[in-house]
């Protein structure tokens, strides 16, 4: 019964995301009120009814109700509870679902804390959501239905991909999600605002808190995902410019050029119709990316489908809003004319250079991506894209990119000069040449990209720190001290951002640099060196887990003798999805991690081991989180929570 009421919930759903997406936009364009105003409860009605599906399906995962396919496919009834709730979304139906509700709730959150919008922006904001709510319900209910019944439902189920049973792989997804969806709010302005043909200061003052929100959610999401490829996949790597990592990573790219684009526009109404196509773009690519995930076209280890003929449903939805959404925008380019003028140099222009890098980073990494199917499909070949490639042409955007974020975070709005910005960081320009010289100097028979790394990555920290002083002003110190906690909070929230880039600059370039591998055949009982460290192997033991059988090691790390830690690395069987898998043993540090993994017994009675150093590795998730802590600094500021730059108009009076 409740599975009925969940698959019924979602029919109504749909109903009335139709209703939101046509008769406020109707009433927008006639001034009425009354139709306008259905646009609020349509839209709390949709997320109300979405989550009371979304709540069905996972009832019946918790429960093990064998009689939903989706289930049978998905989970076991040994199954952990923790990855019974995760595979609700472990999958492309319960994903899409949980896709669906999120769009559905940032609708609703629009309507219960946008009451600063003018009701006729607001009206089309919330109708365009609605489309997108229409589409993707459509997609669920024709191709991707979570509520199929089997007629005869078997005993047991198949089993949740044993790689997704993982705490970083249970929330992983949801973050993404929350990021690419928020995406959508970004696109539902910019095409609110076409169809109303007016772009000012205060749209880029409402539309730049979804985009950080959605921001701040991509920013988790992949790092989350990172680190679960870091720990769980034993491979000893971070990032491996995998299709769907890529997936994330190219909307993510846009969004930060599209937050610092809406800058410009809110401080200056400049960059008007740059702003509104980065928007478009953004959610593009994040439609691309459910393609990518969702299609089978390009194979991944984390990819969710494997039918065509989804991906096709995916390409029309592509096509129909980014395509329609750019025509609207050719048509109305002229309409959004700048009124603020700059100088060459300037912080204008300083943006300006952000956004070209950002944007066309993020074209590579598409190039790169999709080029192996254009290759199959045009010139009958099969062509492999990988790191290589990626790093030689996506890192100088990000060297250059570091190498003007300090100056032209100084540079004044509309006529500054670079020397007077560079006359402050060179303090910060000083300390980062000297910590890149004196890594230089203390390594030996290495590349020069860990003290280039570090260089680049303390000039970005140092010219953080340097920005956010100048902005107490010339005062004694301890006056300048007391304003310094009186900053707005996007000041911090900027300052904190900037710092966790350079940070995740310099662990990357780090752990690419001065990583220590070692793989070999190990009898039990033997020791070998590992950097400063040396590993003994001590046994070897059989060990049954809630849901599957390991093979379990036992590793002695000692240093001068004295133990440092022991750690156990697995090899892994899940019995009911006849799927191994390795579980890497982490002695996490400061300025290193000791990662073990353990390999299969040789014909020698050994164990192969593969052992590394990971320099600086819990640095990158420390720059991720300082990223998104930024971010939600941001968010708190005072500037957002009283929607500045609204106009409030008497009750039941449109707003133009």
């Amino acid at each position: 019964m409740i599975v009925e009421l969940g698959h019924f919930a979602l029919i109504v759903a749909l109903m009335v995301a139709l209703v939101q997406s046509t008769l406020p936009l109707w009433g927008a364009h006639r001034g009425d009120a009354r139709l306008m105003a259905l646009a609020e409860p349509a839209a709390l009605a949709q997320a109300v009814l979405v989550a009371a599906s979304f709540a069905a399906l996972t009832y019946a995962f918790v429960v093990s109700d064998f009689s939903l396919a989706v289930v049978v496919s998905n989970s076991h009834t040994a199954k952990p509870m923790l990855y019974k709730i995760s595979g609700v979304w472990g999958n492309h139906e319960g994903s899409l679902l949980l896709w669906v509700l999120i769009l559905a709730v940032y609708g609703a959150a629009v309507a219960l804390f946008g009451q600063g919008l003018p009701t006729r922006l607001k009206a089309r904001v919330l109708a365009v959501q609605g489309m997108v709510g229409v589409a993707f319900l459509l997609f669920l209910l024709l191709t991707s239905n979570p509520f199929w019944r089997l007629e005869v439902p078997p005993m047991d189920g198949q089993d949740l991909n044993p790689l997704l049973q993982d705490p970083g792989l249970a929330f992983h997804p949801p973050f993404l999600y929350l990021g690419y969806v928020g995406l959508s709010m970004a696109f539902s302005f910019a095409v609110a605002a076409l169809i109303e043909g007016r772009v000012d200061a205060a749209w880029g003052r409402w539309v730049r808190p979804w985009t950080l929100a959605a921001w701040v959610f991509l920013t988790i999401g992949i790092a989350l995902g990172s680190w679960w490829a870091y720990y769980e996949l034993g491979w000893g790597g971070f990032w491996f410019w995998d299709p769907v990592e890529n997936a994330s990573f190219m909307p993510w790219l846009l969004a930060a050029a599209l937050l610092h684009s809406a800058i410009v526009v809110e401080k200056r109404e400049s960059l008007k119709a740059w702003t509104i196509l980065l928007a478009i773009l953004a959610f593009g690519f994040s439609l691309i990316g459910t393609f990518i995930v969702r299609s089978g076209v390009i194979t991944s280890v984390h990819a969710f489908a494997n039918d065509p003929e989804r991906g096709v449903f995916i390409l029309m939805i592509l096509a129909f809003f980014t395509g329609g959404a750019l025509i609207l925008f050719a048509a109305r380019a002229g309409t959004m004319e700048a009124k603020g003028v700059f100088s060459t140099v300037s912080r204008e222009s300083a943006l300006v250079a952000n956004n070209i890098l950002l944007t066309v980073s993020a074209f590579v990494v598409f190039v790169g991506t999709i080029w192996p199917l254009v290759a199959e499909m045009l010139l009958d070949r099969a062509v492999s894209v990988g790191e290589p490639f990626f790093n030689a042409a996506f890192t100088p955007f990000m060297v250059a990119l570091a190498l003007i974020l300090p100056v032209g975070a100084m540079l004044a709005w509309k006529r500054g000069t670079v020397g007077r910005s560079l006359r402050g960081l060179v303090p910060a320009l000083v300390l980062a040449l000297s910590l890149g010289a004196l890594a230089y100097a203390m390594q030996t028979n290495r590349t020069a990209l860990g003290p280039i790394g570090l260089a680049l990555g303390a000039w970005v920290v140092f010219g953080a720190l340097t920005d956010l002083w100048a902005r107490t002003g010339r005062e004694s110190l301890g006056a300048r001290f007391a304003r310094l906690g009186r900053l707005p909070r996007a000041d911090w929230g900027k300052a904190t951002a900037h710092l966790g880039l350079g940070v995740t600059i310099f662990a990357v370039s780090a752990m690419l640099a001065w990583k220590i591998e070692d793989i070999r055949v190990v009898q039990v009982g033997e020791t070998f060196p590992l950097g400063p460290y040396e590993v003994r192997l001590d046994d070897v033991r059989e060990v049954e887990g809630p849901n599957y059988y390991s093979t379990m090691g036992f590793l002695t790390v000692l240093r001068d003798g004295a133990v440092v830690t022991e750690l156990t690395p697995e090899k892994r069987v899940y019995p009911v999805a006849a799927m191994p898998t390795t579980e890497a043993a982490i002695d996490y540090g400061f300025l290193r991690d000791v990662y073990l993994v353990l390999g299969d017994r040789q014909a020698s009675g050994g164990w192969a081991v593969r052992s590394y150093i990971e320099p600086f590795a819990n640095w990158l998730w420390a720059g991720c989180l300082l990223m998104a802590l930024g971010g939600l600094l941001s968010l708190t500021d005072r500037r957002y929570r009283v929607a500045a730059g609204a106009r409030r108009v008497p009750a039941g009076v449109p707003a133009e």
